[in-house]
């Protein structure tokens, strides 16, 4: 998949676009990705997305995002995407009136446009779906999908995330919630009470849930089943928050590797406990139950 910052980047031929934040890339996205493909096997054109980093509401309400841009573009390329066009989205990006991006999106000529009911561009949230009709002659306004009574946002896998609830989210997503980071050095605490784990550096602003999960972790050298702790580690009086997991049936060093970590089940909440083996006998249960919930996950 081609990856530019600006429309002004790609080549002056015509396209068929789809706008948003598309973050977490769930199922509504999913669906609006399917009716660009459409648009643009009709017109034999490339499909493009165009989208923002971060994503509006990260900058504009202080809410923590899905997918990072990496994350985002391997899903945009995994659900069949020609270009993505990643814009900065900035303070002065966001103050642009509408009819600055409705420029933008006429130097991609786009014989159609698809675009989410709810929409809006522009300083003020001012430009809606009636105005991108200036700019193309086909504008696919694609309804709020809903599962099971419940319209599948981005805010709702959140919500989710918060609870801790990773099967919530998983059903909104279509696949399992995962984040990549890089494993760095911890305080070690892990492998003086028999169980080591790989310290995973996300990026700030990522959102994790936080307890105990079974998680599986892929790597360039494996896969591997294991737990996963998210949290502030209270038994020993931590400060900052921790993404640390074990890797079940794994020696070896994973030090400077990327990670991409996916959430199977929640175990539990974080807790204190008494004293370190109090911790580890819950542990050695917490591992238990993590083998039992991915038995059946190859």
């Amino acid at each position: 998949m081609k990856t530019y910052v600006s429309p002004s980047q790609r080549p002056d031929t015509a396209t068929v676009v789809a706008v948003g934040s598309f973050d977490g890339v769930h199922l509504g996205h999913q669906a609006l990705i399917a009716q660009l493909k459409a648009k643009a096997r009709e017109h034999r054109v490339p499909s493009v997305v165009y989208t923002f980093d971060p994503p509006t509401r990260v900058l504009t309400q202080g809410v923590e995002f899905l997918s990072t841009l990496p994350e985002k573009l391997d899903l945009l390329t995994r659900y069949g995407v020609d270009e993505t066009i990643a814009a900065a989205f900035t303070p002065e990006f966001a103050s642009r009136p509408k009819e600055a991006f409705l420029d933008d999106l006429r130097l991609l000529r786009p014989r159609a446009i698809v675009v989410g009911e709810d929409f809006h561009f522009g300083r003020g949230r001012a430009g809606s779906a009636a105005d991108l009709r200036e700019v193309a002659p086909e504008v696919v306004v694609v309804p709020i999908h809903g599962l099971s009574g419940e319209d599948i946002k981005s805010t709702r896998v959140r919500e989710y995330l918060k609870s801790g609830d990773v099967d919530g989210a998983r059903r909104l997503l279509g696949r399992h919630y995962d984040a990549q980071g890089v494993v760095v050095q911890g305080d070690q605490l892990g492998r003086t009470i028999g169980w080591p784990t790989a310290n995973i550096r996300v990026p700030d602003g990522k959102a994790l849930p936080l307890g105990v999960f079974a998680v599986v972790a892929v790597g360039d050298h494996g896969r591997w089943h294991g737990m996963a702790n998210v949290g502030f580690r209270p038994t020993v009086n931590g400060t900052d928050r921790r993404f640390e997991v074990h890797l079940f049936d794994f020696s070896g060093d994973l030090y400077g590797q990327e990670l991409q970590i996916k959430f199977f089940a929640h175990l539990r909440g974080e807790q204190k406990f008494g004293g370190l083996d109090e911790l580890k006998a819950q542990i050695a249960r917490d591992a238990q139950a993590a083998r039992d919930a991915l038995k059946d996950v190859r």
